[in-house]
């Protein structure tokens, strides 16, 4: 028989098991090289191969090579900053017009559609389902000198004050900053109104009732309550709507003139028409660089990064 001294311990700590081994830590990783390998195909390598056009010199007969001429974008923003300007202008136009009709809509479908919300849901995006192009070809036909909109708009001299305000020229719309800013109005609208309305939707209709049992009027509910929830959806909306059209020039060369030329435009005269590659990406890279820097102050000033 064995002997007391023998015998195990009852109070002797177990062996300690081992770690299970870890399978598939890796996983995560092989699902996002894809996307990362895209990233750097169609958006890093084409953006290091610009960088180095912008700081050549030569000529299409002669090649070109990289010799660090970084006076280029001081030329080019000496040349064209008028462009620039005019871009900058017409994208905030068409950015504060897209806010102040989309947000009655957004709001509208968040909280007063019902049954009738996935009906305008439809109508928001039915615009994606033509092309770009025949979108902003539709407006020549809409703002046409004969047309329906001119006439009621000189019958209510509405001409007269958009031309003594620079935005209309007599009683033309056509190629002047309106038809513009018209175009990018519309074709930009949507990608104001989706971000704003999920963001309202997210809002708990609780708030509203909470704030009308302490007798807020519905002014005040929406200017404590709703609006200062809804602010991420602003800021995307408005970076979603601002960006695109800053670089925009479809609408500035189908709807305007050689007098409302964006940015845009130069930049594909110089890669196609006039063939100064250096030149056309220094303005793109100036372009971004500026839309960039509008940005980060912008969603600094916002003050909220929840963005939608």
């Amino acid at each position: 028989m064995p002997t007391l001294a023998e015998a195990p311990s009852p109070l002797a700590p177990p062996e300690p098991a081992k770690p299970p081994r870890k399978r598939g830590r890796f996983t995560p990783y092989w699902l996002l090289l894809p996307g990362i390998l895209w990233l750097i195909v169609f958006f890093a390598l084409p953006m290091v191969y610009q960088a180095s056009t912008s700081v050549q010199t030569g000529s299409l007969e002669q090649g070109y090579k990289v010799t660090w001429h970084f006076a280029t974008y001081w030329h080019a923003l000496a040349e064209y900053w008028p462009q620039f300007v005019r871009s900058v202008l017409y994208a905030a136009a068409a950015t504060v017009l897209c806010l102040l009709l989309g947000y009655p809509l957004a709001y509208l479908i968040a909280f007063r559609a019902g049954r009738w919300r996935n009906l305008i849901m439809v109508l928001v995006i039915a615009p994606f389902f033509t092309s770009f192009l025949i979108r902003t070809l539709a407006w020549k036909t809409i703002l046409a000198d004969n047309g329906p909109v001119v006439h009621a708009l000189n019958t209510l001299h509405v001409l007269d004050v958009t031309g003594w305000l620079g935005w209309t020229a007599g009683d033309r719309v056509l190629a002047t900053p309106l038809a513009v800013v018209c175009g990018l109005t519309y074709n930009f609208l949507p990608f104001m109104i989706l971000p704003l309305y999920s963001s309202l939707e997210r809002i708990d209709v609780r708030l509203h009732e909470a704030a009308g049992d302490l007798y807020a009027r519905p002014w005040t509910t929406f200017r404590k309550v709703t609006f200062p929830l809804s602010m991420p959806g602003v800021v995307s909306g408005t970076l979603l709507t601002f960006i695109p059209a800053a670089g925009d020039y479809v609408n500035a060369e189908l709807l305007g003139s050689t007098d409302t030329r964006m940015i845009g435009n130069v930049i594909q005269t110089q890669f196609l028409r006039v063939l100064d590659y250096p030149t056309a990406a220094a303005l793109s890279f100036i372009l971004m660089a500026a839309i960039l820097a509008m940005v980060t102050l912008y969603i600094r000033r916002a003050g909220t990064e929840d963005l939608v």
